[in-house]
């Protein structure tokens, strides 16, 4: 199978759900770590296009289509983090809407 690449290859994959522990935890830290992990590639992404940016403005580099994929990069990587977490608002508030 061949390897996608682009902005989203770096986020890990969410790992397989496992069965209910005590308490209903199953998989609570591993959707967690992978949460955060993505987070994390994400926030790198963005440091990476204000570094790539500052290289640029102060003559360092003269690779401006590099800055420009970098800050899309970035960009989309961002957007794609802020369609995770509206999915994840609407499904939390469908659950608190639930009748018990």
């Amino acid at each position: 199978m061949s390897q996608i690449y682009g902005p989203t290859s770096g986020i890990a994959p969410i790992p397989d759900v496992v069965p209910a522990g005590p308490a209903g935890t199953a998989g609570t830290s591993g959707f967690l770590d992978s949460l955060k992990s993505a987070i994390g590639k994400v926030n790198d992404t963005q440091l990476e296009a204000g570094r790539a940016v500052e290289a640029l403005t102060a003559g360092e580099t003269q690779d401006l289509h590099r800055t420009m994929v970098a800050l899309q990069q970035a960009d989309v990587s961002f957007q794609l983090m802020m369609q995770i977490r509206n999915k994840l608002v609407t499904a939390y508030e469908e659950i608190q809407r639930m009748q018990v």
